[in-house]
């Protein structure tokens, strides 16, 4: 919606940021007639723009006005590489512009919030907010045997959230039955719903689309417009928070946050003003910004950049964590559907794609990303490698308690280690090509980093405002993760001669590197993730909920160390990254905090 004129300046509770997570808390609070909300979102409402409600167009979205179009600083780990990382810069934040896979966190790294100290956060009490927000359409009979899904749980099924979730109808994913033939073969199906927090192995992903419509389903469409009908919730568009206004210090030495103060559609900066809260949750390097815009930050950083210091908080910014991602492209056999076409912008190929979707809400255009997903445990050809590495290299202090966590989930063999997925046509990522559109047609298996050791920052780069932050996620600082990755690489690659995925290549095909042809040898394997990894944008931690004393910037009711009533709500606050794709845990960890607002704790 369009800032209005007539936009009230106080509120109960202020959500500084329109995005997945909050959006979530705006209509939970506002539930309450008594209780008025106020949602300062940078971006624009783009509810109606068709790369949106599209599913397969959010890569359109990408560099655009809808993305804040994000860089990391140049990456020691990866030769000085600098990568992209997307976030949605719109009402919905980047549900609004991901690829719409709604995948499951396991219990053991949720476990492990709890066991790094972000008290009563266990997999048992997040697990019922999975269900909270969503409603799972169950897919026929048909789509049933052809995606292989006899796996679904009554117990951890949504049956009447907000957020709209299904399987992709069987006409829209011909490779994945072979998928998950492939992995039956191989003895590694799933063990169970992935939503019960305890399995691994193939299965095929929901995604957060309309069934029906087929049209994104995500934050704003779910949370964000339901909300804004009630009288008590206002969402401003194009309003660019400078920062958090507090009080003095009280006789505990805590300050209060009274209100924010912002810019709408690049005018005059006003002071709005929070009566009860308020709630940041402009993202991963948003919200970190925002915190040391106001003051609330380390000392010495604070200081350079000329900001006063209201709380002196070590972790803000700290604790940064992603998954890497790389793929191998196999050009495909005459006759198998892929969208390369699409990708290369042929004009036939998208008429028709256009025509099918406009008409039947059928084809290419109705299907967003990953759709076809494995859950797999370390090979047994990195076990060793990868303990010694880990024994050669022992952590700090100060990050020993991190290590020794992701350390016990990763080594288990009932937990995944890596995500493996594929994806319906080329992806060259090589730096040195990777802008380059082939002309054959392609499979990519694709894997990325579920736990990786390696951790970073995001922070200010100056006082100013409009300024970029300086992201540096330190990617692959420690050197388990560059072989990890490697190692699994290497089983990746061996999916091509499962007989099951083998007929859909050419057996002397192309494929998007000369090094792809050599991934036996672990040393090419290595240099190849070298050369390819990129972010799969599920970055998150800059503001952990852990002690304070072991570099948490919030407690376990997300209240901001130092304040009365700053809350983070968003991925900023997770201790310890999900295993997959972190959008259902986002929303979850929303569905969560907004219960305990309410509740006063």
């Amino acid at each position: 919606m369009a800032p209005s004129t007539t936009t009230a300046k106080e509120a109960d509770y202020i959500v500084v940021g329109g995005g997945t997570a909050g959006l979530v808390v705006a209509n939970r609070l506002s539930e309450d007639p008594s209780a008025s909300v106020l949602v300062l979102e940078a971006g624009a409402d783009l509810s109606a723009d068709p790369r949106v409600s599209g599913p397969a167009l959010f890569m359109t979205l990408f560099n655009t006005d809808a993305d804040w179009a994000f860089r990391t600083v140049p990456q020691a780990g990866l030769r000085g590489r600098r990568i992209d990382e997307p976030q949605g810069r719109a009402l919905g934040g980047s549900s609004a512009i991901n690829g719409q896979a709604f995948v499951a966190p396991a219990a053991a790294g949720i476990d492990a919030w709890a066991a790094l100290g972000s008290e009563g956060w266990g997999w048992e009490a997040l697990r019922p907010y999975f269900r909270r927000c969503c409603t799972l359409t169950e897919p026929d009979e048909e789509t049933r045997r052809h995606l292989g899904v006899d796996w679904l749980s009554e117990e951890d099924k949504g049956t009447d959230g907000p957020l709209k979730v299904y399987f992709p109808a069987v006409k829209e994913n011909p490779v994945a039955k072979s998928w998950i033939e492939a992995f039956k073969g191989m003895g590694k199906i799933t063990t169970g719903d992935p939503f019960s927090g305890k399995s691994v192995g193939a299965y095929s992903n929901l995604a957060t689309v309309d069934p029906v419509e087929k049209v994104r389903s995500y934050s704003y469409s779910a949370y964000g417009a339901p909300a804004a009908q009630r009288n008590n919730v206002q969402l401003v568009t194009q309003a660019t928070v400078q920062k958090i206004v507090f009080s003095r210090p009280n006789s505990s030495g805590d300050v209060r946050a009274t209100g924010v103060q912002v810019s709408v559609a690049g005018g005059d900066v006003e002071t709005f003003s929070a009566k009860k809260e308020v709630i940041l949750a402009a993202g991963v390097f948003n919200t970190p910004k925002v915190l040391e815009l106001s003051g609330v930050g380390q000392k010495d950083l604070l200081e350079k950049h000329g900001v006063p210091v209201v709380v002196d908080s070590p972790g803000v910014g700290e604790n940064l964590q992603n998954h890497l991602h790389t793929a191998v492209s196999y050009e495909v056999a005459d006759g198998v559907a892929t969208v390369d076409a699409l990708m290369r912008q042929e004009p036939e190929a998208l008429a028709e794609a256009q025509r099918l979707y406009v008409e039947k809400r059928e084809g290419p255009l109705t299907v967003g990303g990953i759709q076809s997903h494995a859950y797999m445990p370390l090979p047994d050809s990195a076990r060793v490698p990868i303990s010694e590495i880990l024994d050669k290299n022992p952590p700090s202090t100060k990050d020993a308690t991190f290590v020794a966590a992701v350390r016990s989930i990763v080594e288990r063999e009932d937990e995944s280690s890596c995500a493996w997925f594929i994806f319906p046509a080329q992806g060259n990522l090589h730096e040195e090509t990777r802008n380059t559109v082939m002309p054959q047609n392609f499979l990519t298996f694709a894997l990325a980093q579920c736990y990786p050791f390696s951790r970073g920052s995001s922070h200010i780069s100056s006082a100013d405002a409009g300024a970029a932050p300086a992201i540096d996620p330190r990617y692959f600082s420690h050197p388990a993760d560059l072989e990890l990755m490697a190692r699994h690489l290497q089983e990746l690659d061996k999916l091509r001669q499962r007989a099951e995925l083998a007929a859909y290549l050419k057996p002397d095909g192309a494929r998007n590197h000369p090094d792809s042809f050599l991934l036996a040898d672990p040393e090419v394997a290595r240099r190849y993730t070298l050369d390819t990894a990129r972010s799969t944008y599920h970055c998150c931690g800059t503001a952990a909920m852990l002690p304070r004393d072991k570099g948490g910037v919030v407690d376990s009711r997300l209240v901001v160390y130092g304040t009365e009533n700053l809350r983070v709500v968003d991925a900023s606050v997770f201790p310890l990254i999900p295993r997959g794709n972190i959008q259902s845990t986002v929303y979850a960890v929303a569905e969560r905090a907004a219960d305990i607002i309410k509740k006063g704790v």
